[in-house]
């Protein structure tokens, strides 16, 4: 039994199926690069205190973004799509195989 269609809401019951298997993918991405600007922090010449605190204020600020913890709920897909292309997370093309619906949802949003 196919589930209704979420058109009303901007997206379709298949972006939400297609979003739910990407989030993963995107996130471990965007955690390497988190990750790589960590250890450029690593190599500073300061001291290893400055680079302590400022890898916890980085962490503190970065677990906070949906590129790393997400709150998986079709009631807010389209608020997380949003979050994660303002945070350079994805990209407009990484949103290539969704429906025109989703991404002309997503536009008339970035628009606002």
């Amino acid at each position: 039994m196919n589930q209704p269609d979420h058109q009303n809401n901007g997206f379709t019951e298949g972006d939400w199926r297609l979003f739910s298997s990407k989030i993963g993918g995107w996130q471990e991405n965007y955690m390497n690069r988190l990750n790589e600007e960590y250890l450029k922090i690593l190599m500073q010449n300061t001291t290893p205190s400055e680079k302590f605190w400022a890898i916890e204020k980085r962490i503190k600020i970065d677990k906070k973004k949906v590129g790393v913890t997400i709150d998986l709920r079709r009631s807010t897909m389209l608020m997380n799509i949003l979050e994660l292309l303002n945070d350079k997370v994805i990209e407009m093309d990484d949103l290539s195989d969704f429906s025109d619906t989703l991404k002309e949802t997503i536009k008339l949003y970035q628009k606002r």
